[in-house]
């Protein structure tokens, strides 16, 4: 059995990130964005998320629940066509891998009922960074928020950005990240982000912004 590089703790701060098999699609449509998000929601709590899955009505609100508490906190997060990054801070013992092992598994029984296939949909275990300094985990809020880019300017990274208010502007409208969260729009998928335990690096939107653009100029 192969060991996990870092050991996860209360109060310390991580970089996750998985992908598809082989680098394939894992989100085909809005749907798919949705349960993952969604599920990110549900899976972190202390009760079990299955019995939050069943729906007794058409119209049962999947966020309207007692979850007895969080057993993780999510600063960030963006999912691509066939991969996703978290940043994450557990708020108990072995929070981050249950919350994983959760998500992970909740999302590929959707996953595979749905495209009428089997066994497993990722890359192997999630991998995860340990953000041990200030600049750094300052730094993931940008890093997170800004994949989307590749979307519309593949190679900004490497050859310079093209159109920064264009950029910015697609951010804006792209709803499978936390971005809008933070930015001040409210949504239900607010729900899933908790800042308490994170360094208040940002004081309001217009700071969050206005390190985003500094990344988006000199290439995050």
């Amino acid at each position: 059995m192969s060991l996990r590089k870092v050991n996860f703790v209360i109060g310390e701060f991580y970089h996750l990130y998985n992908r598809g098999n082989s680098r394939q699609v894992i989100f085909h449509d809005t749907e798919d964005y949705l349960r993952f998000i969604t599920l990110m929601y549900t899976c972190n709590s202390v009760n079990n998320f299955r019995t939050f899955l069943i729906s007794k009505t058409k119209d049962q609100n999947p966020y309207a629940f007692d979850k007895g508490g969080d057993i993780v906190s999510v600063g960030a997060y963006v999912l691509m066509s066939n991969h996703f990054h978290i940043l994450i801070t557990e708020n108990v013992n072995g929070g981050i891998s249950k919350f994983m092992q959760k998500l992970s598994t909740a999302y590929a029984m959707y996953y595979n009922k749905k495209y009428k296939r089997t066994g497993g949909i990722f890359e192997g275990k999630f991998k995860s960074k340990y953000l041990d300094t200030d600049k750094y985990l300052k730094y993931m809020f940008s890093y997170i928020h800004l994949n989307p880019v590749k979307l519309i300017d593949k190679d900004w990274k490497e050859n310079g950005l093209k159109n920064k208010d264009k950029s910015i502007k697609f951010l804006s409208s792209y709803k499978f990240s936390s971005y809008l969260d933070h930015i001040g729009e409210k949504r239900i998928q607010n729900l899933i982000i908790n800042l308490k335990p994170f360094p208040k690096y940002f004081l309001n939107k217009k700071d969050f912004v206005a390190d985003i653009i500094n990344w988006l100029e000199i290439g995050c």
